[in-house]
């Protein structure tokens, strides 16, 4: 049983919608996206430490951190205007940014930006369907090495693999799409289907602490009020197949499948999705302005004194209301379909997991855009946090006690 405890809101709140906040991977700060503003905060302090502007004609959509610059910090931003800018702080002034090279491509919005592992590959994808990879060839030098036009909608979100230049995808167009480079040419080879509407967002399970011999696994929410685990199907070799990035693919060479659904908890669009890399739990929020945070149990597992199949007790802002958490049937009652094979090809339940908090109306009677795990200094120790990014221009922090 756990609970959400309000921690600070960063201060001073920002002054139209704020649609994204992401911490820096090594250093006490976070960027959030507002406006034509980026604004840099500390999550030592809780308060501003510079603004950066200047660079976009319309509101800044997305952000991501360059992996590797701790010493010179660098960021990337997706615009309104279908561009994307790369700014460096200067060494001399650290509240000032220079806005080192645009990146033009996009014939539509840019909705999210993301660095590969290595920081060398930046994903961009836009509202004209397509995703764009660019890479870093030399200091304020991009070259675009494939433009990817295979989803039939809007790409809403775009995540690499923590470990591999595997890249995934998410669209109006209901679906989610993984990339790889293949004999020097990008194509998709998976299609994951299963949402009923728009995938708004997706997330690779972090690195830290999880089984090797695991597979690798893919969060993902929608429109369609859901949130699904997926992972790569064992004992797979992928077949080298050359295929120039442009051009629409008809078959898949990776497969992979939905591993679970999480308890359903939001009464409308999950707009975000996060997966901590510490506690390894995942935290969600959408338009009913709720925060949920939910736990990976093996199947079978006792908690809290009740065995799988029957309600687990959650946090629901402090009480103890209970929650049934769905998909943790009786392995009687569950299909052959929904059971895994473990090293023997004996059939094994999937694990499941259970909502272990909640927090309602966490920014009063507004949407909630994003949300993130960080480390930030709580009572003088350096702690685990939710960060969650608002229609109301606040960004909030969070503990899970």
């Amino acid at each position: 049983m756990a609970v959400i405890v309000p921690v600070a809101t960063l201060t001073p709140p920002c002054a139209s919608r704020a649609w994204l906040s992401t911490a820096h991977p090594d250093l006490p700060i976070v960027a959030t996206a507002t406006g034509n503003a980026l604004r840099i905060y500390s999550l030592t302090s809780f308060t501003l430490l510079s603004t950066i502007t200047g660079g976009h004609k319309r509101s800044i959509r997305s952000a991501a951190w360059q992996p590797g610059s701790r010493k010179k910090p660098v960021i990337a931003t997706g615009s309104f205007d279908a561009s994307v800018g790369i700014w460096s702080q200067e060494e001399d002034d650290k509240e000032e940014w220079r806005f080192a090279i645009v990146l033009d491509g996009c014939e539509s919005e840019v909705k999210s930006v993301a660095w590969s592992a290595g920081g060398n590959l930046l994903a961009v994808c836009s509202r004209d369907k397509s995703v764009w990879i660019w890479e870093e060839v030399g200091e304020d030098d991009f070259e675009t090495v494939a433009v990817l036009q295979e989803h039939e909608g809007d790409v809403k979100c775009v995540a690499w693999h923590p470990e591999e230049e595997l890249l995934a995808s998410a669209s109006y167009d209901d679906d989610i799409r993984l990339w790889r480079e293949e004999v020097d040419d990008w194509g998709c080879v998976s299609v994951l289907r299963g949402h009923e509407s728009t995938v708004w967002a997706v997330e690779w399970e972090p690195i830290q602490g999880r089984n090797q011999d695991v597979a690798s696994r893919l969060v993902s929410c929608s429109d369609d009020g859901t949130i699904r685990v997926w992972k790569k199907k064992p004992g797979q070799q992928r077949q080298q197949q050359s295929r120039l990035s442009i051009i629409r693919s008809t078959s898949a060479e990776e497969e992979w499948e939905e591993e679970g659904q999480l308890p359903k908890q939001h009464v409308r669009t999950i707009y975000s999705v996060a997966w901590s890399k510490l506690s390894h739990r995942i935290a969600s929020v959408g338009g009913d302005g709720k925060i949920v945070v939910y736990e990976e149990h093996s199947a079978g597992a006792v908690i809290d004194g009740e065995a799988n199949g029957v309600d687990h007790g959650a946090a629901l802002n402090g009480t103890d209301d209970a929650v049934t958490a769905p998909n943790v049937a009786d392995e009687a009652h569950q299909p052959e379909d929904e059971l895994t094979k473990d090293s023997r090809g004996n059939q094994e339940e999937s694990p499941s997991w259970r909502v272990v908090a909640e927090y309602d109306c966490a920014h009063g009677v507004f949407e909630i855009n994003h949300i993130a795990w960080a480390k930030a200094k709580v009572d003088g120790s350096e702690q685990e946090v939710i960060i969650t990014t608002g229609d109301d221009g606040e960004v909030k922090i969070w503990k899970v006690s």
